[in-house]
């Protein structure tokens, strides 16, 4: 493939769904991370993109949201990592809250088997996910169907989870930064995902390493609100990733690393 035609692939991926990791790209268009850094450098040349955090991004500084079926294939191997591990923090008998999102139905297809779980959540995929766990209590918000990721969201989402006390919430979402926490490219989502956090004891975030060092335009929680983060480990030269990890532990954040 000649380097018009890769960069020409590159500029339509990150336009399709948003943000993009090197990785990614260097998989479809079937070459090296090198070369593909070298092609999005290139790029951002001519204004095309942005580089972040061992990716490429809409210029501009703020991502959009891609549509589910864009991300339920981008970082699979990452997400199946942190859903592995990010089981391992709920347990038998108690109530949790899980939000929308590709990560987060990975997670709830390995809480089938913990018995005496009960699960809120305004994610049609997560109660999918649960609907044959025989051991397992699904508790669906009320709302107005979001298409694009198949969540509950409005205010009959936000009202059906007032007085709702639960130990933990397990979220993820378009970006994260030590500066601003957790965040969303959509107003409704944020809405709903601030309401389950209102509900939890304890909030924890799943994020794969292409959303670190990412600012989207809601924020959903704060950094001094995350009690643990998961995620995966970040490649070596990834040095926005790596320094985003360090600032949210400094600022007291719990770093789970799947692969560690």
């Amino acid at each position: 493939m000649f380097a018009a035609e890769r960069r020409q692939l590159i500029l339509e991926m990150v336009r399709a769904n948003g943000a993009v990791s090197l990785r990614e790209l260097a998989r479809v268009v079937q070459t090296s991370e090198v070369t593909v850094r070298r092609d999005v450098r290139a790029l951002e040349a001519e204004g095309l993109l942005d580089r972040r955090h061992g990716g490429a991004v809409l210029p501009g500084g703020f991502t959009r949201e891609s549509g589910f079926p864009q991300k339920s294939h981008l970082a699979t191997a990452e997400k199946t990592a942190i859903a592995d591990l990010a089981a391992n923090f709920v347990e038998e008998g108690e109530a949790i809250v899980v939000g929308a999102g590709t990560t987060t139905q990975e997670l709830a297809r390995r809480l089938a088997r913990v018995p005496g779980l009960t699960v809120v959540t305004n994610s049609l995929l997560v109660a999918q996910a649960l609907a044959h766990a025989n051991r397992v209590e699904v508790v669906m918000t009320g709302g107005t169907l979001r298409g694009s990721n198949y969540a509950l969201v409005g205010s009959g989402a936000e009202q059906s989870l007032q007085g709702l006390r639960v130990s933990r919430a397990f979220l993820s979402g378009s970006g994260l930064t030590a500066e601003r926490g957790l965040s969303t490219s959509n107003m409704l989502s944020a809405s709903v995902d601030r309401a389950l956090v209102q509900a939890a004891a304890e909030v924890v975030v799943l994020a794969d390493h292409t959303k670190l060092g990412t600012d989207t335009m809601f924020q959903t929680v704060p950094t001094d609100v995350i009690t643990r983060l998961v995620t995966d480990e970040p490649p070596a030269h990834d040095d926005r990733a790596h320094t985003e990890l360090q600032a949210l532990a400094d600022q007291g954040v719990q770093i789970a690393v799947a692969g560690a």
